[in-house]
């Protein structure tokens, strides 16, 4: 294995430092190697330092123009920072660079859905689940962009299939929960948001939304 790889393994196994050794030695090794660049960004990034992954990044893409990781790289920071249309900018570079896979569709999907552009966001998502069924969070930011749009039945099948899968996502159980009261199907939604309820005690919304369902169903 080459300094990369074994950075890589290092990053798997937690050894930040030794992963930023390796990656140092891969770079003065080989000062062109936009891979060395992109890995230690993204171990900055993981560690709090925003803005020296970007100087990272940029380094790898002044090297490689078309390194597809590196503005995913920097997306993922801009996003982080709350720069939403800086990260969409990164993310459809990414995407023109040659990316597509469940993880950019889900991110420029969340960027989509901070900026209040839904019908751009649940197309993302939904190739996002597309791409990787088993992403529990893509499904669900799916529903929501659904039930947003006013495709309640859809929406509720997403939100359904999610807590299926996870017993203890409260927010899926409350949505779920909307959707079935928006249907009248009371006795339906108070289950649900009971469900929210006991994976999240404190979940307002949720105890909210089974007092409205409960007045409801006494009338």
């Amino acid at each position: 294995m080459d300094e990369n790889e074994q950075a890589i393994q290092a990053i798997s196994e937690g050894e930040l430092e030794k992963a930023l050794e390796l990656l140092n030695q891969a770079i003065e090794k080989n000062p062109n190697d936009a891979t060395a660049y992109i890995n230690f960004g993204n171990i900055l990034a993981e560690a709090g330092e925003p803005e020296r992954a970007l100087s990272f990044y940029d380094q790898a893409l002044k090297i490689d123009p078309e390194a597809a990781a590196a503005y995913y790289g920097a997306g993922n920071v801009s996003y982080n920072a709350e720069e939403y249309d800086k990260a969409l900018h990164m993310y459809q570079n990414a995407n023109k660079a040659g990316l597509d896979d469940g993880s950019l569709h889900y991110m420029t999907g969340l960027a989509y859905y901070q900026t209040e552009k839904i019908p751009r966001a649940l197309a993302c998502f939904q190739r996002a689940v597309e791409s990787d069924a088993s992403d529990i969070e893509a499904r669900f930011y799916y529903g929501m962009c659904l039930a947003q749009t006013e495709q309640i039945e859809e929406a509720a099948a997403q939100l359904k299939q999610v807590v299926e899968e996870d017993e203890m996502h409260a927010d899926a159980w409350y949505n779920l929960g909307v959707a079935r009261l928006m249907n009248d199907e009371l006795e339906s939604a108070v289950a649900c948001f009971d469900k929210a309820v006991e994976a999240q005690p404190d979940h307002m919304l949720a105890l909210h939304g089974r007092e409205q369902a409960e007045k409801l169903r006494e009338e």
